[in-house]
């Protein structure tokens, strides 16, 4: 997506166009209430990777800017902090409804750290009112040469790259997922109210230009491209030769069958639940095929849950499962404590009174949330509880009409290639995480329910799928669900491997085998736990793993509270039988498919068009905060501070980090934990149907063309693999 540019005038229709053309290289960045991975060098996905990575290395790796740049991003940075604050500040910014500039050019001349002279003043008082008006005239004051002007737009941007981004977002993101501007605000603007402080603070900025030139000239190659060839293809070479060697046996029917998010998390505790008994599961990407927003009745929130290259087609209501009256007062008295407590702590003199009244009772919460973390926990719980806070819920898909209830349920299973031998019991299991005071937390959910849980996607096609007039639907499309079958939600708690099982409104038929899957997923837990403790150097009792790890959710001086999707690498298309034997690490996206299922390639479209490209978005996240944690990363969690609710700064006043933290990708402060590698896509499927797919889709001939994601396909028609080059032609020579 990119920004909304009007065009006023035939005479600065060229300009608006260098403006257009400045913003494509910023990538938008995401808000920490729904915080979703995205390529830092996004804008540069036209490009050969190789040149794409050299051009980011100058525009972003920087590190000594101009002292009068400096001056002038601590300058923005204030009033960009008090623009886009949302709740946080005690005394909010005035005159934020007409816009930043209209705001801007009202407050600055009383900004003596800007406008230093009446002069100042005057000129300010004189610029024109259309932001392309003001562009234009500052670019002049400023003699940039007309042909440089491209460059220096970028450059205004580049210098302080994360406020850009989340400017991107904000103006070209934030409506396709459920969020109106509070504010109005367009990157014209933006450009605009840069180029004003730096015309104010500093009028020979044309030097910016030549310090750029000087500095990209100068700068090493940080990025070795030969050693990243090696590693992947030592990577490529060991995961090849795995399933070269996997061995597809014929189980037995399943007892159960359990669709999971294509997330690397899933791919072990899969193998874990496998091991237990007669479960069969799958890969789906988590929002299940169905792009909808969601509305709790009781506590008022919307968000959007889908992927974010989606809009929202529908607008669930969650409705507790509970007398609406009982919890609606039980979540208000909640409420009315936290904002006057909130209150009381931001103003300017109640805080003195609070530690006074508070400081006994907080100083014994806090200590027991240090040395006693489960146990605040359990306390936690139970006041939740209380107060009905946390009841279970009840998806209305009323909204949704019956042909489109029809359509979701069909592409759905077609797409996972589940269309016959159903298993008695069928769960949908979504996604979340559980962490304490942790401003990177909704990083950990599902990247396809838009930075949030995937709990309700689950119980909306559940919900679909138990429909009678659906499955007769499905029967006239020779998708035959025995009457027998029953589908389930549930919710895969990647933090503790918990999965909770959404069975309060199932039949007393179904009870019984739920109980029993219950029981199999608390020793998957264990055992995957055991894996996962390894992996974070946890030491623990035999049979204490799942304790470990369960800490780690609810200690809220945890810095690693999970690893996350660090170490993610393949991205597999193809069915569970031709993995389900390998041990893949927890390193490869998992999506279920059978191409004889898909005769036209839609479903085949859709899975690289939409979940790879998701996919491809948190690799190069992990990539480049790896690769540079300063410049793409978001620094220490220990040294952090949270801006206006939305993201994150080093100390007071740096740019807004827009990556994921160093303890993320690092198991030291010098020692990565990911290891930096390039997507790669492995489908089974022949050569010429996929290549039927990517001659009709430009970002898959971007993508793979510019080598930004590796695509290998295994030919399940005569078993040989092949290689997808840079001309998007085939070799098996890789």
């Amino acid at each position: 997506m990119k920004p909304a540019f009007k065009i006023k005038s035939e005479e600065t229709e060229v300009l608006h166009l260098k403006v257009q053309e400045s913003w494509a290289k910023i990538a938008p960045f995401w808000p920490l209430k729904n915080l979703v991975a995205v390529n830092p060098l996004h804008g540069f996905e036209d490009l050969p990777f190789e040149e794409a990575v050299r051009q980011g290395q100058g525009y972003f790796q920087q590190k000594d800017l101009p002292e009068p740049m400096q001056e002038i991003n601590r300058e923005t940075i204030k009033w960009l902090q008090a623009f886009f604050d949302e709740g946080q500040a005690t005394i909010k910014m005035p005159l934020r409804h007409g816009g930043l500039l209209n705001a801007m050019r009202q407050f600055l001349p009383f900004d003596k750290n800007i406008c230093r002279s009446q002069q100042n003043i005057t000129w300010l008082k004189n610029l024109p009112q259309l932001p392309e008006d003001i562009i234009a005239e500052c670019l002049s004051y400023l003699h940039i040469p007309t042909e440089m002007h491209t460059q220096y737009l970028t450059l205004m941007l580049t210098t302080l790259p994360g406020w850009a981004s989340y400017t991107q977002y904000y103006v070209a993101w934030a409506g396709s997922a459920n969020q109106s501007q509070p504010y109005p605000l367009t990157c014209q603007d933006y450009t605009a109210f840069r180029l004003l402080l730096t015309c104010l603070l500093w009028p020979g900025a044309k030097r910016l230009l030549d310090w750029y030139d000087n500095a990209t000239q100068n700068k090493s190659d940080e990025l070795r491209l030969e050693s990243l060839q090696q590693s992947e293809s030592a990577y490529r070479i060991s995961l090849l030769e795995k399933l070269s060697q996997q061995t597809v046996v014929n189980k037995a029917s399943p007892n159960a069958q359990l669709v999971f998010c294509i997330d690397v998390r899933s791919e072990p505790f899969r193998r874990a639940l496998e091991a237990q008994g007669r479960y069969e599961t799958l890969g789906f990407a988590g929002f299940f095929g169905v792009p909808v927003s969601i509305h709790n009745d009781i506590t008022g929130e919307k968000y959007t849950s889908c992927p974010v290259l989606l809009k929202p087609e529908h607008h669930i209501k969650e409705n507790p499962a509970c007398l609406s009256d009982d919890c609606q007062r039980g979540y208000n008295q909640i409420q009315i404590f936290k904002k006057l407590y909130q209150s009381l702590k931001y103003t300017f003199t109640t805080p003195f009174a609070l530690v006074e009244a508070l400081g006994i009772v907080s100083g014994f919460w806090m200590g027991i949330r240090t040395f006693f973390p489960h146990r605040a926990y359990f306390l936690r719980n139970r006041v939740s509880q209380k107060f009905s806070q946390n009841l279970p819920v009840i998806t209305n898909i009323q909204s949704i009409p019956f042909e489109g209830q029809c359509q979701y349920a069909e592409r759905a299973l077609k797409m996972m290639g589940l269309t016959t031998h159903f298993a008695p019991l069928v769960v949908f299991c979504g996604h979340g995480s559980t962490t304490q005071n942790n401003a990177y937390a909704t990083a950990l959910d599902c990247g396809a329910c838009g930075g949030h849980q995937g709990a309700p996607n689950a119980r909306i096609l559940a919900s679909i799928l138990n429909d009678k007039r659906i499955r007769k639907f499905l029967k006239d499309k020779n998708i035959i669900i025995p009457e027998t079958t029953y589908f389930l939600a549930a919710k895969h708690d990647t933090t503790t491997d918990t999965v909770e099982i959404y069975d309060y409104e199932a039949p007393e038929k179904i009870l019984k085998d739920a109980t029993l899957l219950k029981a199999d997923l608390e020793k998957a837990r264990e055992m995957n736990s055991q894996w996962r403790a390894q992996e974070m150097g946890i030491r623990h009792q035999p049979g204490g793993a799942a304790q470990k790890t369960s800490l780690r959710a609810h200690d809220w001086a945890q810095v690693r509270p999970e690893w996350g999707l660090a170490r993610n690498a393949a991205f597999i298309v193809g069915p569970r039988t031709q993995t389900q034997n390998i041990n893949l690490e927890g390193r490869t996206f998992l999506h279920s498919y059978d191409w004889k299922q898909d005769e036209d390639g839609t479903s085949l479209t859709t899975i690289l068009t939409a979940p790879m490209v998701v996919a491809q978005w948190i690799n190069t996240q992990y990539f480049f905060s790896t690769l540079d944690n300063v410049a793409f990363g978001g620094g220490s969690k220990i040294t952090k501070n949270i801006t206006g609710k939305i993201g994150i700064m080093q100390g007071n006043a740096s740019d807004l980090m827009h990556g994921l933290p160093l303890q993320s990708v690092f198991k030291t402060d010098h020692e990565p934990y990911h290891e930096p590698l390039r997507l790669m896509t492995i489908v089974y499927a022949p050569p010429l149907f996929i290549d039927r797919i990517i001659s009709q889709q430009e970002i898959l001939k971007r993508l793979f063309g510019n080598g930004w994601v590796h695509l290998l396909c295994i030919d399940p028609t005569e078993g040989k693999t092949y290689y997808l080059q840079r001309d998007l032609k085939w070799t098996k020579n890789f």
